[in-house]
């Protein structure tokens, strides 16, 4: 199918305050296993081990292991296994994904205070996901009519002659009226205009038809960046303690096409009805992360790594242009030539809102041990509980006259927050990782990482809920993922001060694709989808 061009928005600026959903909201939380070649190379596990400039933001107490000052740079390609060009957004693409420094400087016979920054690219998320299936009973447009006869909103005419799902009776829209609700509403109602006591009357009827079949695609594109700052040391080189402060960058965007094909009650064809969504997410976030190392016996050079992080506070703007072309039977009341409605005829509507959210609490430990200096061994376990991440709602700005400057509020979106405990869990991250010298020069490398699922197998985007998170979403499908696997190598050659590192990782997760929330009316069957990625990285360093 084409490309749908974008022309139409709804809801344009109608809540002062907003939030995301759950699965919106879910983009941000986690990150791949990015870094230095060395790193990846060895599954991320090296937290206990240290002396990697990685290490900043998974145990900061790493980088006090550090007795030379060094820099690194690191960049490679990212291709995507099982997919097809959508958008323009090709399956293999050029990564940069890091670059740091550490500054050591000895403070004792065997100590040393050391300062460090990293970059380093902490979600890619170019990734192409297409899925299509059969679909018995429901519609994307038969949802926004299901959701009215449940009494989940009332549809009825504004003072403009658009249709807008009220709150009860009142004049009141209801948070449960989405955007894509407000599409399906004023393309497929008609009005069919009747004589009653001699008058004519006007009925509106829902020109609502069941789909067969859907197909979707969805280019991901754009980045989390991190950047962190850190302090570490190292004491009597049998205690070692980091602190990095995290800013995160986030590009994200994402442009989706889903199609559903209609059929009349007898089985005639009954046309297409096509969604294009476009949505983008940029904003900045700041976290705190610190870490310890110690050697509990003196004379060993087994370590155990302690760590944690607080929750990354976001702040955050979201932007999306939705269009509904309709090219099927269904009555159109306001342009039947073209079969494409405007919000306001007289042109496009952009929606753009400020909203929050904070992930949860990461907690790490780490064992590390060497052999010699043949060989290095690393083992790490991370937990952190996904469904206590908060969608928060913009509250505005306050004066405060004792410190005479102004402070922005936020709270919680309550029923999303419910939601979001219902729809994730705490996620565990796992990592084991070798290093083998057979000669003082060269390095080959092992490692395994495994990240359990985020989401319930139940998990459901539930578009009833009276939330700012509903009431903006332009598109009703979500993916519950399962566990991700990555399975990494690596190499290593050192030749006086420099270094030249490279690393392959492959990682796989597979999920289940809903277009539609399945439990409204209708049948909607899972489709499996998985996302498989291969990585190629290379980091050139020096020491010094």
């Amino acid at each position: 199918m084409k490309k749908i061009y974008i022309a139409a928005l709804t809801l344009a600026a109608v809540l002062p305050v907003a939030a995301q959903d759950t699965y919106e909201s879910a983009r941000l939380l986690g990150s791949d296993l990015n870094g230095t070649a060395r790193y990846v190379g060895m599954g991320g596990a090296m937290d206990a081990l240290g002396a990697d400039l990685s290490t900043i933001s998974t145990n900061p107490a790493g980088i006090g292991l550090f007795r030379h000052s060094a820099v690194n740079v690191s960049f490679g390609l990212v291709s995507q296994q099982d997919a097809k060009k959508f958008d323009g957004l090709s399956t293999t693409n050029m990564s940069f994904d890091q670059a740091g420094f550490v500054y050591s400087v000895r403070s004792g016979r065997n100590s040393f205070v050391n300062f460090a920054f990293n970059y380093h690219k902490s979600r890619n998320f170019d990734q192409i996901l297409s899925a299509a299936n059969k679909l018995r009973d429901v519609s994307s447009n038969l949802i926004t009519l299901e959701k009215h006869d449940r009494g989940v909103y009332q549809l009825d005419l504004d003072k403009n002659g658009y249709y807008v799902g009220y709150e009860g009776n009142s004049d009141k829209m209801s948070l449960a009226y989405s955007q894509l609700d407000d599409l399906n509403a004023n393309t497929l109602y008609d009005d069919e205009v009747y004589e009653e006591g001699g008058k004519e009357q006007t009925w509106a009827v829902y020109n609502g038809m069941a789909a067969d079949a859907f197909t979707f695609d969805r280019a991901h594109r754009g980045w989390i960046s991190d950047f962190d700052f850190n302090l570490s040391g190292n004491v009597n080189d049998r205690f070692y303690w980091g602190v990095t402060v995290g800013i995160h960058d986030v590009r994200y965007r994402g442009y989706s096409e889903y199609s559903e094909g209609l059929r009349f009650l007898n089985g005639d064809d009954g046309g297409l009805l096509n969604y294009g969504d476009k949505r983008e997410i940029n904003g900045s976030g700041i976290d705190i992360k610190a870490g310890i190392i110690f050697r509990p016996v003196e004379e060993s050079p087994f370590r155990i790594g302690l760590s944690a992080a607080t929750p990354t506070w976001y702040r955050l703007t979201t932007s999306n242009v939705t269009r509904l072309e309709n090219l099927s039977a269904l009555g159109d009341r306001y342009d039947s030539k073209t079969g494409e409605w405007y919000f306001q005829p007289d042109g496009e509507i952009n929606n753009s809102y400020d909203f929050r959210f904070y992930t949860p609490w990461k907690f790490g430990v780490s064992l590390g041990h060497t052999v010699g200096r043949e060989l290095a061994i690393g083992a790490g376990f991370e937990y952190s509980d996904y469904g206590a991440s908060q969608n928060r709602i913009n509250d505005g700005r306050y004066y405060d006259s004792y410190y005479d400057t102004y402070y922005d509020r936020s709270h919680t979106d309550n029923l999303m927050k419910q939601h979001t405990e219902r729809t994730l869990k705490g996620v565990c991250t796992f990592k084991v990782g070798a290093e083998l010298k057979p000669v003082p020069e060269f390095a080959v490398r092992l490692g395994y990482n495994f990240l359990t699922a985020a989401y319930q197998k139940d998990g459901v985007r539930d578009v009833t809920l009276q939330s700012n998170g509903v009431s903006y979403a332009s598109t009703y499908d979500y993916t519950n993922w399962e566990g991700t696997h990555r399975i990494t190598a690596g190499l290593g050659y050192k030749l006086g001060g420099m270094n030249i590192d490279l690393a392959y990782q492959y990682s796989g997760t597979n999920g289940k694709f809903y277009p539609l929330q399945p439990n409204l009316t209708g049948t909607v069957d899972a489709t499996s989808v998985s996302m498989k990625r291969h990585q190629v990285l290379l980091t050139l360093g020096y020491t010094f």
